[in-house]
């Protein structure tokens, strides 16, 4: 890493970057594991409440199944660890930002600081919102399309991972703000060019929906539509920023 100014600390050795690379990942995987353990007894009931939103809407005298042997011990601790790695993410950025500070200019660091919280808080709204609202109306609408003699038993472990394919395509899919921001700040496109290609950015979120939500206009538009308007969130927040730039007379030069 180069040192930014006299005041920076002196440029060290890349094996000494490799030792703090290997320093942080490992207390990023001790932190994992250390919530895990805290985790770890309470996996069925954590599993027991990510399942909540399509027990409500099964039928009477229908439940969860488990078609592999292994399925009822492995799938609620492997939620457990995935709880334990969204639980550790503020550690784990911060551990990232540790890293990675040094070597940015002053504008980066004021900037990616806020940039990490943002898309760390966008990526969780994602996840709530794919839970609270769209589970809901979805299941409700797949076990209702199911024909008349089909009894509906989901599989735990695919249950899961249908789950978490959902989860982190909304959570993704929230980060399109922090997308746009990005894209205006380092230069590769203006606002005006982005406003300029909205209607293309709906029929793309339209198509994301379709692609990685079930096959069923529910879930397809509940993705769409809150994509299209945090792209225009976005877009605003960088208006904004570019004109706070302008209006300063400042560049994004290094210091």
């Amino acid at each position: 890493m180069k040192k930014n100014n006299p005041n920076d600390a002196p440029e060290l050795p890349f094996l000494s970057h490799l030792i703090e690379l290997r320093d942080r990942l490992l207390r990023s995987v001790v932190c994992v594991l250390l919530v895990f353990m805290a985790l770890a007894y309470y996996a069925n009931d954590i599993y027991a409440l990510l399942a909540g939103p399509l027990m409500k809407h099964m039928p009477a005298n229908s439940s969860m199944i488990a078609i592999e042997v292994a399925s009822p011990f492995f799938t609620p601790f492997k939620l457990a660890l995935v709880v334990s790695i969204f639980i550790s993410i503020p550690f784990l950025l911060y551990q990232f930002w540790a890293f990675v500070a040094p070597g940015l200019y002053q504008h980066e660091r004021r900037f990616i600081l806020p940039l990490l919280f943002a898309s760390t808080l966008l990526f969780f709204l994602g996840v709530a919102f794919a839970y609270f609202v769209v589970f809901p109306l979805m299941f409700k609408f797949l076990t209702a399309a199911a024909p008349v003699g089909v009894t509906v038993m989901t599989d735990i472990s695919h249950y899961l991972d249908f789950v978490l394919t959902l989860f982190f395509a909304f959570g993704i899919c929230f980060e399109v703000p922090i997308f746009t921001i990005v894209l205006v700040w380092t230069g590769l496109v203006t606002p005006q060019a982005l406003a300029e290609q909205r209607p293309y950015v709906i029929v793309g979120a339209f198509i994301v929906g379709m692609v990685l939500t079930p096959p069923d206009a529910i879930s397809q538009t509940l993705l769409a539509v809150p994509m299209w308007l945090l792209f225009e969130a976005g877009l605003l927040c960088s208006r904004l920023f570019v004109r706070a730039d302008a209006d300063s007379g400042k560049e994004l030069t290094p210091s």
